[in-house]
């Protein structure tokens, strides 16, 4: 079940115990040390509700998890990636894993910027005129001490399941403490630009909308930038591509 432009292996296994999945990388693999960190602590509430799979076992030195098979499809492809309802679920979700814990982080904003001027220093294929722009919107702003929460990082389609109607998430890799807004970067620039009703439906879920017009455009920025340039260096050209496009969208909020 691995996915060609990651550097994990994940096997679908029939075990003694029942169906399992297995995941694991070399030492320069960060994902699995996340995932593990958040079935340690955060997807229980989820995993009880038939919602998350359960972790059965893990070794961060080996980098290597094994969890609970999770039946169901993937939204991504399917006829419930264009339904309301799935997103009104997914709402639903996002704010049961935000609404674990709440932080204060005083370095979190500073710390983006410093990232996505990382990101900039690569090689990619910005063009010049985006990447002057881009690094003077990022000296120009002022980080302040950001509220954080627990959030999954790649928040989508490709990693819902849908099972008889019910939504489940899958791969916590990219779990961190960030912005509760972070997590919603992907279905913007994606489902929810084609589909003004999916975005309505999420945020009917998960109650409130909690982006506000100023953190909102530096998440679309620093997603933007983050999505290009890694691509770029995966060979993903389709999603370096989305990227392309994230960054003309990210800069027309600061026209607007």
């Amino acid at each position: 079940m691995s996915w060609e432009l990651g550097d994990s292996t994940v096997l679908d296994v029939d075990s003694g115990n029942g169906r399992v999945i297995v995941k694991a990388a070399g030492p320069s693999n960060h994902h699995i040390a996340r995932e593990i960190t958040a079935y340690r602590g955060f997807t229980e509430g989820l995993a009880r509700a038939g919602r998350a799979s359960h972790l059965l076992h893990y070794d961060r030195d080996a980098n290597i998890l094994v969890t609970r098979h999770l039946e169901g499809s993937l939204v991504e492809g399917s006829g419930a990636e264009s339904s309301p309802d799935t997103y009104y679920q997914a709402g639903e979700l996002a704010r049961v894993f935000h609404g674990q814990a709440e932080r204060i982080d005083a370095d979190w904003d500073a710390d983006a910027v410093t990232k996505s001027v990382g990101w900039l220093d690569k090689k990619h294929r910005i063009s010049p005129d985006r990447v002057t722009r881009l690094r003077q919107i990022l000296a120009d702003h002022r980080p302040e001490p950001r509220a954080v929460v627990p959030t999954h990082g790649d928040w989508q389609p490709r990693n819902w399941l849908i099972d008889a109607g019910v939504v489940k998430v899958i791969d916590f890799g990219r779990f961190a403490w960030r912005p509760a807004i972070s997590d919603f970067d992907r279905l913007a620039v994606q489902q929810w630009r084609l589909d003004r009703e999916l975005e309505d439906a999420f945020f009917s879920g998960y109650g409130f909308d909690p982006r506000v017009p100023e953190q909102r455009r530096m998440s679309a920025v620093h997603a933007a930038i983050g999505t290009a340039v890694w691509a770029f260096h995966v060979g993903d050209e389709p999603f370096e591509r989305q990227g392309h496009r994230m960054i003309d969208e990210a800069l027309a909020l600061f026209d607007g």
